[in-house]
């Protein structure tokens, strides 16, 4: 309509009255002999009219804009002027139906989208609530409180696409034919998403446990979808992707309630090895933190040149404060043990080294030997003539 409409206002100087002609059921609006559109009776559903009134309508609002557009031409500036004043209006009629259009759909987004994240705040606040009620355990919470918030956030996001015009249908199409390059775009944030789930999923630790990740040690505080947040036993804060997680090495020191711990001791070949094993049963026992169930070991490692190496096993509670403290208890008594026992810890040789021929190299020593200090004049003397023929 507009190609054909700017050649008229560029070839007429007046305008001949807009005609409607009918074709069949439709209607067809001509000026000067020229098709201009062609009005169907689907257009008059949508007006709520019939089709001859439609056309007369629309043949009127035709003929009025023309008529405009010539004397336009006509008047000040010239065809110039006119053809720049309609492109300038067509552009913002154009731009304010897409405003009229687009904002509303915007505002009704947005509020979907708000509405949405209240919601699944709201629903993550209850399950906090009936989890410390309910359920003590702190990693299924977070499995279901995380599925449950993204998931409403996902069903948020395809209500708002279809305020904006989107159908559902044809965006998870869309996403369906693209997402072979958002893989590889991705490919991290999905396999950090994935390994979340797994991890989540299978729970080869839970949140309160003490772990070894690669180089990075301490309690597991958070367990989210892209990370997992470890605590180090020095109070800072390591956020590790859960896809090196989950194909890491990992030590769950905390997976049994109890565990064994080890102290080294060495002394000499000359104590009296069983009355010492049982003192230091004894004793490591009596310690606050080792478990009276477990039997505490002491058994010999190693027989060294210069002293025995034995090594005292005990069991206590696996947490790091507590195992670190019991074993410092356990060191303390094991040194008044000895202490008691009048055992001095074993002390490295002292290794004497001695010519093979002592008798033959004292005698070559002795002859070589100079008074340091002459006492009389003549020995001075002596002395002096010695060291000047040498």
């Amino acid at each position: 309509m507009e190609q054909r409409l700017g050649v008229l206002v560029r070839a007429l100087e007046t305008v001949p009255n807009a005609a409607v002609e009918a074709s069949g059921n439709e209607r067809v609006i001509v000026v000067a002999g020229v098709r201009i559109t062609t009005v169907s009776p689907i257009d008059a559903e949508d007006s709520l009219t019939d089709i001859d009134t439609l056309a007369a309508r629309w043949a009127n609002a035709i003929e009025l804009g023309l008529r405009d557009a010539v004397d336009r031409r006509q008047g000040f500036g010239g065809s110039f002027f006119a053809d720049t004043l309609a492109a300038l209006q067509t552009v913002l009629s154009r731009a304010w139906s897409s405003v009229v259009s687009v904002v509303p759909r915007l505002l009704a987004a947005a509020l979907v989208m708000g509405t949405t994240l209240l919601v699944a705040s709201g629903v993550n606040r209850v399950l906090v609530v009936v989890f410390k009620r309910r359920i003590a355990d702190r990693t299924l919470e977070n499995l279901i409180r995380q599925l449950s918030y993204y998931s409403l956030i996902l069903l948020g996001v395809l209500v708002a696409a279809d305020a904006l015009g989107f159908s559902p249908g044809a965006l998870v199409t869309g996403l369906g034919l693209t997402g072979l390059v958002l893989g590889f775009a991705l490919k991290d944030i999905l396999s950090n998403f994935v390994s979340g789930l797994l991890i989540l999923a299978l729970r080869p630790f839970e949140i309160g446990d003490q772990i070894v990740v690669g180089p990075t040690e301490g309690s597991v505080e958070r367990i989210e979808l892209r990370a997992t947040q470890i605590r180090t036993y020095d109070g800072r804060v390591a956020l590790v992707p859960n896809a090196e997680v989950f194909t890491s090495r990992i030590v769950n020191n905390t997976a049994d309630p109890i565990r064994r711990g080890n102290v080294l001791l060495q002394v000499g070949y000359s104590t009296d090895l069983d009355t010492l094993v049982e003192r230091l049963r004894g004793s490591v026992a009596s310690v606050q933190g080792v478990l009276d169930d477990r039997p505490v070991t002491v058994r010999i490692d190693e027989l060294a040149a210069d002293a025995i190496t034995m090594n005292i096993g005990f069991w206590t509670d696996s947490l790091r404060s507590d195992y670190k403290q019991t074993t410092s208890d356990v060191r303390r008594h094991i040194a008044s043990t000895m202490e008691d026992m009048g055992l001095p810890l074993p002390e490295p040789d002292l290794w004497r080294v001695a010519p093979a021929h002592l008798e033959e190299w004292k005698t070559a020593l002795s002859s070589r030997r100079e008074p340091l200090h002459p006492t009389s004049g003549a020995e001075k003397n002596d002395y002096m003539k010695g060291k000047s023929s040498k």
